[in-house]
């Protein structure tokens, strides 16, 4: 037998994983879902997004079900990352728009609500700087970088009345009960660039770039310590 013949022969014997067995997949973790078995149910998902990635029904399952986990307060085994859900969410909607309309209903997907990302499947982009002002106030919280075991240590809430802006810090070097404290302040959006000013401090301006993350040029928020949709979790 030729070598091309014998490619050939692999080819069509091998065992790819069907498309049956990948429903099957995808109907095995629906019942799990419907059981309350979450973990499981996610299992069976990935399971099915690994074996068919364009499985959109999958993906939209995976998303849904790693949502209901985070309202419970699941959040690294497995990943209930909001980046994660984002992600699978919006791979089912770019392979197949419909889901998008589901989502708008599903309270399981209710974790991502204020995030960049949600808003970019319902039409805004940060590159469009009439969308940046919607964006930041359609981000529940903005979450500097983290520390450890503290997590996120500095948070910014955008609030349209009065423009108004509260910084929330978290102080390393204090005793507890006296570490963390709130400041309000003002902002305005010029294009990208987002103009925060406090009270005895210098003000600081914000670039969001096409991601939709805020950075600080030259400043204590640069590009390795962002400012972004989605807290820290899970650091050791």
């Amino acid at each position: 037998m030729s070598r091309a013949l014998l490619l050939l022969a692999l080819l069509l014997f091998a065992d790819p994983v069907s498309a049956q067995s990948v429903r099957e997949l995808n109907t095995e973790g629906f019942r799990l879902y419907q059981a309350g078995k979450m973990k499981e149910a996610v299992q069976k998902f990935e399971a099915a997004t690994e074996a068919d990635p364009k499985h959109a029904l999958a993906h939209y399952n995976l998303a849904a079900t790693l949502g209901v986990l985070r309202k419970q307060d699941v959040f690294c085994e497995p990943d209930t990352s909001l980046k994660n859900i984002l992600e699978h969410l919006t791979t089912a909607v770019r392979l197949d728009p419909r889901r998008l309309t589901r989502a708008k209903e599903d309270p399981d997907l209710d974790p991502i609500r204020h995030t960049v990302g949600w808003h970019r499947l319902l039409g805004l982009s940060p590159t469009r700087t009439e969308d940046v002002q919607k964006l930041l106030l359609g981000v529940r919280k903005w979450h500097g970088p983290g520390v450890g075991v503290y997590g996120t240590i500095r948070t910014f809430t955008f609030l349209e009345d009065g423009k108004r802006v509260v910084m929330w810090q978290r102080h390393l070097d204090k005793e507890e009960g006296k570490d963390t404290e709130e400041v309000e302040g003002t902002w305005r959006v010029s294009g990208r660039k987002v103009e925060l000013s406090f009270p005895k401090s210098k003000p600081i301006v914000l670039t969001m770039d096409k991601e939709g993350v805020l950075s600080q040029q030259g400043g204590s928020i640069g590009r390795e310590n962002p400012i972004t949709d989605s807290p820290s979790e899970c650091e050791a």
